[in-house]
């Protein structure tokens, strides 16, 4: 496609597609002759985008003599045209203090939360891919039947599940059922443990089995309530004056951002790709939302890819400073999450 225009064509589509990015109306060919730095006339100027207009980069709204970008033209601008500018020092210190956190689980909320702030769109961030292995388990007495049981995974998460048992333990009791499941069950997945202690409940005591039994019964519960897909600042697209025209537009993002099964197929297959990922408009099959635009990029745990980062936005985004956000944090949420 790179090859289909001549170099006048492409510096007009280029200054055209900057100045609706940044104003959202329609330009006009007034407009383009002073800021495309062209020596065009505005006559001349009119039958480019015409041409432009015929190879469906441009389309012309009705109640305006200017064009606007079509998710063509918006495609060939971020493939061949775009320059991207370098982020801000202060931006990046900014996300890699704020993805020190010693829990994963934290830091890639952090990492959604950040994505949508910097935009000003929402962020979104598939989590690993996990099996539900257990590195430890803990015991806390919280009454006489309440236990507060502490599980940390492999990676490091640590969730928190309250049983509440038939049975009062004493901490000591607690503190038995916690090391014979670290012992014998670590590594294993909850389902696992739980297949295993059945045939051995029999050499414990009642009161330790009971516990046992629930406890990986709430582990297991807790790693399936795990939320594979992280939004953060669906309500900024509210402010988007693109989307809040239309109801209809605004009520099928919602839906998509509620409904997380077609945005955890397009997040999954964007994970195999390398670099940052654009899709425009309704390019995507997976998610036909023909007025947005989704940047993404994988992130990695010890140089594995393990689940995408990306902001959702308008077709008319700020891509030059969307992208540099999207990649970086990607970059350091992969060196946040890894091991020394």
């Amino acid at each position: 496609m790179q090859d289909v225009l001549d170099e006048r064509a492409r510096l007009l589509l280029k200054a055209l597609i900057e100045r609706y990015i940044a104003e959202g109306q329609p330009v006009g060919s007034r407009a383009l002759s002073k800021i495309s730095g062209l020596e065009l006339s505005p006559a001349t100027i009119r039958n480019v985008m015409a041409d432009l207009e015929e190879m469906g980069f441009v389309a012309s709204p009705h109640t305006s003599a200017g064009r606007v970008p079509t998710p063509r033209g918006y495609r060939f601008f971020v493939d061949t045209l775009l320059t991207v500018q370098p982020i801000e020092q202060q931006q990046a210190q900014i996300i890699q203090g704020q993805l020190q956190i010693a829990e994963p689980q934290r830091a890639i909320q952090t990492a959604a939360q950040l994505l949508s702030q910097l935009s000003q769109f929402a962020g979104v961030v598939l989590t690993p891919r996990r099996a539900s292995t257990f590195r430890q388990v803990e015991f806390l007495r919280l009454s006489d039947k309440r236990v507060l049981m502490i599980i940390v995974t492999p990676e490091g998460d640590v969730q928190n599940r309250i049983l509440l048992t038939e049975h009062p333990y004493t901490q000591a009791q607690l503190l038995e059922a916690a090391n014979l499941l670290n012992e014998h069950f670590a590594g294993l997945s909850f389902e696992e443990a739980r297949r295993r202690l059945h045939g051995e409940l029999q050499a414990l005591r009642a009161e330790i089995a009971k516990l046992m039994e629930a406890a990986v019964q709430a582990g297991s519960e807790a790693v399936e309530q795990k939320d594979p897909v992280v939004i953060s600042g669906e309500r900024n697209l509210l402010g988007v004056s693109d989307l809040a025209a239309d109801l209809g537009k605004l009520r099928a993002a919602f839906d998509l951002f509620e409904h997380k099964t077609r945005l955890l197929q397009l997040l999954d297959v964007t994970s195999r790709a390398h670099g940052v990922q654009i899709y425009i408009g309704g390019e995507s099959q997976t998610v036909p939302l023909d007025d947005m635009s989704l940047v993404v990029a994988p992130y990695e745990v010890d140089g594995q890819v393990v689940g995408t980062v990306g902001v959702i936005g308008p077709m008319r985004m700020a891509y030059e400073r969307v992208i540099p956000i999207v990649d970086i944090t990607a970059k350091l949420l992969s060196h946040a999450l890894s091991r020394e």
